[in-house]
Protein backbone atom coordinates (compact mmCIF):
# COMPACT_ATOMS: atom_id res chain seq x y z
CA UNK A 1 0.00 0.00 0.00
CA UNK A 2 2.00 2.45 -1.60
CA UNK A 3 -21.66 28.09 10.74
CA UNK A 4 -21.34 31.86 9.96
CA UNK A 5 -18.16 32.94 7.76
CA UNK A 6 -15.35 32.46 9.82
CA UNK A 7 -13.14 35.82 11.39
CA UNK A 8 -9.49 36.06 10.43
CA UNK A 9 -8.95 35.22 14.34
CA UNK A 10 -10.85 32.39 13.68
CA UNK A 11 -8.93 31.21 10.90
CA UNK A 12 -5.64 31.64 12.51
CA UNK A 13 -6.73 29.23 14.86
CA UNK A 14 -7.72 26.60 12.90
CA UNK A 15 -4.57 26.84 11.43
CA UNK A 16 -2.82 26.28 14.07
CA UNK A 17 -4.99 23.47 15.43
CA UNK A 18 -4.46 19.94 14.34
CA UNK A 19 -7.34 19.02 11.52
CA UNK A 20 -9.12 15.43 11.49
CA UNK A 21 -12.50 13.87 11.23
CA UNK A 22 -14.69 12.95 13.85
CA UNK A 23 -14.58 10.22 15.43
CA UNK A 24 -17.84 7.50 13.57
CA UNK A 25 -18.99 6.54 10.39
CA UNK A 26 -19.07 9.43 8.02
CA UNK A 27 -21.46 9.74 4.84
CA UNK A 28 -20.99 7.53 1.24
CA UNK A 29 -20.63 9.63 -1.74
CA UNK A 30 -21.83 8.12 -4.95
CA UNK A 31 -19.57 9.40 -8.14
CA UNK A 32 -21.16 8.66 -11.73
CA UNK A 33 -18.82 8.96 -14.83
CA UNK A 34 -19.54 6.76 -18.17
CA UNK A 35 -21.71 3.95 -16.42
CA UNK A 36 -18.94 3.59 -13.66
CA UNK A 37 -19.79 4.23 -10.10
CA UNK A 38 -16.82 5.77 -7.09
CA UNK A 39 -18.60 5.53 -4.15
CA UNK A 40 -16.15 7.60 -2.04
CA UNK A 41 -15.86 7.49 2.05
CA UNK A 42 -13.44 8.71 4.56
CA UNK A 43 -12.91 7.88 8.40
CA UNK A 44 -10.54 8.93 11.05
CA UNK A 45 -8.23 6.52 11.68
CA UNK A 46 -5.67 7.55 14.16
CA UNK A 47 -2.47 5.28 13.63
CA UNK A 48 -1.61 2.70 10.64
CA UNK A 49 -3.46 -0.10 11.96
CA UNK A 50 -6.63 1.30 11.95
CA UNK A 51 -6.11 2.94 8.44
CA UNK A 52 -5.48 -0.34 7.25
CA UNK A 53 -8.44 -1.83 9.46
CA UNK A 54 -10.58 0.73 7.54
CA UNK A 55 -9.65 -0.22 4.14
CA UNK A 56 -10.36 -3.87 4.62
CA UNK A 57 -13.47 -2.92 5.85
CA UNK A 58 -14.63 -1.38 2.77
CA UNK A 59 -13.26 -4.03 0.65
CA UNK A 60 -15.65 -6.64 2.43
CA UNK A 61 -18.77 -4.24 2.36
CA UNK A 62 -18.28 -4.23 -1.33
CA UNK A 63 -16.68 -7.91 -2.19
CA UNK A 64 -17.70 -7.14 -5.91
CA UNK A 65 -15.97 -4.44 -6.69
CA UNK A 66 -13.24 -4.13 -8.91
CA UNK A 67 -10.87 -2.07 -7.19
CA UNK A 68 -11.31 -0.16 -3.69
CA UNK A 69 -8.50 2.73 -3.94
CA UNK A 70 -6.99 4.38 -1.13
CA UNK A 71 -4.75 6.86 0.78
CA UNK A 72 -4.14 7.51 4.43
CA UNK A 73 -2.76 10.17 6.20
CA UNK A 74 -1.60 9.37 9.92
CA UNK A 75 0.79 11.65 12.48
CA UNK A 76 3.29 10.09 14.42
CA UNK A 77 4.52 11.77 17.55
CA UNK A 78 8.06 13.69 17.27
CA UNK A 79 8.43 11.93 13.20
CA UNK A 80 7.49 12.79 9.78
CA UNK A 81 3.48 11.96 8.90
CA UNK A 82 3.20 8.38 7.40
CA UNK A 83 1.41 8.78 4.09
CA UNK A 84 0.50 5.48 2.26
CA UNK A 85 -1.66 5.31 -1.21
CA UNK A 86 -3.08 2.36 -3.39
CA UNK A 87 -4.03 2.18 -7.05
CA UNK A 88 -5.51 -2.14 -6.45
CA UNK A 89 -5.42 -2.61 -9.97
CA UNK A 90 -5.86 0.15 -11.67
CA UNK A 91 -2.86 1.96 -14.00
CA UNK A 92 -0.31 3.11 -11.75
CA UNK A 93 -0.57 6.85 -10.59
CA UNK A 94 -4.17 6.59 -11.36
CA UNK A 95 -6.26 6.54 -8.40
CA UNK A 96 -4.04 5.68 -4.90
CA UNK A 97 -1.88 9.28 -5.87
CA UNK A 98 -4.87 11.32 -7.05
CA UNK A 99 -6.70 10.74 -3.25
CA UNK A 100 -3.60 11.36 -1.87
CA UNK A 101 -2.86 14.27 -2.72
CA UNK A 102 -6.93 15.49 -2.54
CA UNK A 103 -6.09 13.94 1.39
CA UNK A 104 -2.77 16.36 1.40
CA UNK A 105 -4.66 19.59 -0.03
CA UNK A 106 -7.17 19.42 3.11
CA UNK A 107 -4.60 19.56 5.34
CA UNK A 108 -6.05 16.52 7.76
CA UNK A 109 -4.51 14.17 9.35
CA UNK A 110 -5.44 11.18 10.72
CA UNK A 111 -7.63 10.13 8.08
CA UNK A 112 -8.24 7.60 5.74
CA UNK A 113 -10.13 7.87 2.40
CA UNK A 114 -11.37 4.76 -0.14
CA UNK A 115 -12.51 4.95 -3.22
CA UNK A 116 -14.46 1.70 -4.28
CA UNK A 117 -15.17 1.40 -8.37
CA UNK A 118 -17.76 0.02 -9.68
CA UNK A 119 -16.77 -0.48 -13.57
CA UNK A 120 -18.94 0.81 -16.24
CA UNK A 121 -18.05 -0.80 -19.26
CA UNK A 122 -16.29 2.78 -20.60
CA UNK A 123 -12.57 3.23 -20.20
CA UNK A 124 -12.05 6.49 -18.60
CA UNK A 125 -8.04 6.74 -20.11
CA UNK A 126 -5.50 7.33 -17.33
CA UNK A 127 -6.54 11.48 -17.80
CA UNK A 128 -9.95 10.53 -16.45
CA UNK A 129 -9.35 8.08 -14.17
CA UNK A 130 -7.34 10.42 -12.17
CA UNK A 131 -10.02 12.64 -12.23
CA UNK A 132 -12.57 10.89 -11.44
CA UNK A 133 -11.04 9.23 -8.32
CA UNK A 134 -9.97 12.89 -7.37
CA UNK A 135 -12.97 13.82 -7.65
CA UNK A 136 -14.47 10.99 -5.66
CA UNK A 137 -12.29 11.33 -3.00
CA UNK A 138 -13.12 15.35 -2.55
CA UNK A 139 -16.69 14.64 -2.34
CA UNK A 140 -16.03 11.85 0.35
CA UNK A 141 -13.81 14.38 2.40
CA UNK A 142 -16.23 17.36 1.61
CA UNK A 143 -19.44 15.14 3.30
CA UNK A 144 -17.36 14.23 6.26
CA UNK A 145 -18.13 16.03 10.16
CA UNK A 146 -14.05 17.87 10.55
CA UNK A 147 -13.25 18.15 14.37
CA UNK A 148 -10.17 20.43 15.61
CA UNK A 149 -7.94 18.83 18.20
CA UNK A 150 -6.41 21.21 20.36
CA UNK A 151 -3.67 20.85 23.88
CA UNK A 152 -4.80 21.91 26.66
CA UNK A 153 -2.59 22.43 29.55
CA UNK A 154 -3.69 21.24 33.06
CA UNK A 155 -3.05 22.76 36.29
CA UNK A 156 -4.46 22.06 40.04
CA UNK A 157 -4.84 24.89 41.54
CA UNK A 158 -5.60 25.05 46.11
CA UNK A 159 -7.75 27.58 48.12
CA UNK A 160 -9.65 27.70 50.72
CA UNK A 161 -13.02 26.40 50.88
CA UNK A 162 -14.31 29.63 51.55
CA UNK A 163 -12.64 30.95 48.24
CA UNK A 164 -13.35 28.57 46.14
CA UNK A 165 -16.74 29.27 44.85
CA UNK A 166 -15.81 32.64 44.29
CA UNK A 167 -12.65 31.75 42.33
CA UNK A 168 -14.51 29.19 40.26
CA UNK A 169 -17.41 31.86 39.38
CA UNK A 170 -14.97 34.30 37.81
CA UNK A 171 -12.86 31.60 35.78
CA UNK A 172 -16.00 30.41 34.60
CA UNK A 173 -17.46 33.81 33.55
CA UNK A 174 -15.18 37.09 32.74
CA UNK A 175 -12.81 37.63 35.42
CA UNK A 176 -10.04 35.41 33.95
CA UNK A 177 -9.23 36.04 30.11
CA UNK A 178 -10.08 33.82 27.48
CA UNK A 179 -8.50 30.41 27.03
CA UNK A 180 -8.37 29.88 30.97
CA UNK A 181 -11.32 27.79 32.26
CA UNK A 182 -12.38 25.28 35.18
CA UNK A 183 -12.53 21.81 34.13
CA UNK A 184 -13.27 20.17 37.72
CA UNK A 185 -13.27 20.91 41.62
CA UNK A 186 -12.88 18.71 44.36
CA UNK A 187 -12.99 18.98 47.89
CA UNK A 188 -10.84 18.71 50.66
CA UNK A 189 -11.54 19.25 54.50
CA UNK A 190 -10.60 22.47 54.53
CA UNK A 191 -9.05 23.50 50.90
CA UNK A 192 -10.61 22.65 47.21
CA UNK A 193 -8.17 21.54 44.25
CA UNK A 194 -9.66 23.43 40.99
CA UNK A 195 -8.35 21.74 37.84
CA UNK A 196 -7.81 24.52 35.47
CA UNK A 197 -6.84 24.74 32.06
CA UNK A 198 -4.97 26.75 29.64
CA UNK A 199 -4.99 27.03 25.89
CA UNK A 200 -0.79 27.67 26.70
CA UNK A 201 1.57 25.64 29.10
CA UNK A 202 2.52 29.15 29.83
CA UNK A 203 2.63 29.02 34.49
CA UNK A 204 3.77 32.67 35.22
CA UNK A 205 1.20 33.72 32.67
CA UNK A 206 -1.67 31.41 35.16
CA UNK A 207 0.12 32.46 38.30
CA UNK A 208 -0.42 36.78 37.63
CA UNK A 209 -3.96 35.89 36.62
CA UNK A 210 -4.66 33.83 39.39
CA UNK A 211 -2.72 36.16 41.94
CA UNK A 212 -4.74 39.15 40.66
CA UNK A 213 -7.80 37.35 41.58
CA UNK A 214 -7.04 35.51 44.97
CA UNK A 215 -4.54 38.16 45.95
CA UNK A 216 -1.57 35.66 45.38
CA UNK A 217 -2.92 33.06 47.67
CA UNK A 218 -3.17 30.76 44.55
CA UNK A 219 -0.34 29.45 42.07
CA UNK A 220 -0.71 26.69 40.14
CA UNK A 221 0.61 23.31 39.62
CA UNK A 222 1.63 21.33 36.36
CA UNK A 223 -1.31 18.87 36.07
CA UNK A 224 -0.28 17.23 32.18
CA UNK A 225 -2.71 17.95 29.49
CA UNK A 226 -5.48 16.94 27.61
CA UNK A 227 -6.99 16.52 23.68
CA UNK A 228 -9.92 18.84 23.52
CA UNK A 229 -11.95 17.98 20.18
CA UNK A 230 -14.16 20.87 18.40
CA UNK A 231 -17.00 20.91 15.76
CA UNK A 232 -15.54 22.21 12.66
CA UNK A 233 -18.56 24.30 11.10
CA UNK A 234 -19.21 23.78 7.32
CA UNK A 235 -18.58 27.30 6.81
CA UNK A 236 -15.09 27.70 8.35
CA UNK A 237 -13.91 25.30 6.11
CA UNK A 238 -11.44 26.35 3.31
CA UNK A 239 -10.61 22.84 1.72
Amino acid sequence: MTASSSSPADAAELAAAVITLAPGEQPQTDLEIKRSHFLGRAARTDDEAAARAFVASVRARYPDARHHCSAFIVSVPGAQPIERSSDDGEPSGTAGQPILEVLRGTGLTNTTVVVTRYFGGVLLGTGGLARAYSQAASQALAAASRVSLDTRSLWRVRVPVADAGRLEAQLRGRGAPEGIGVEETSWEATHAVLTVSTAEADAEALAEQLAALTGGAALPEPAGTRIVETTIPRTSRHA
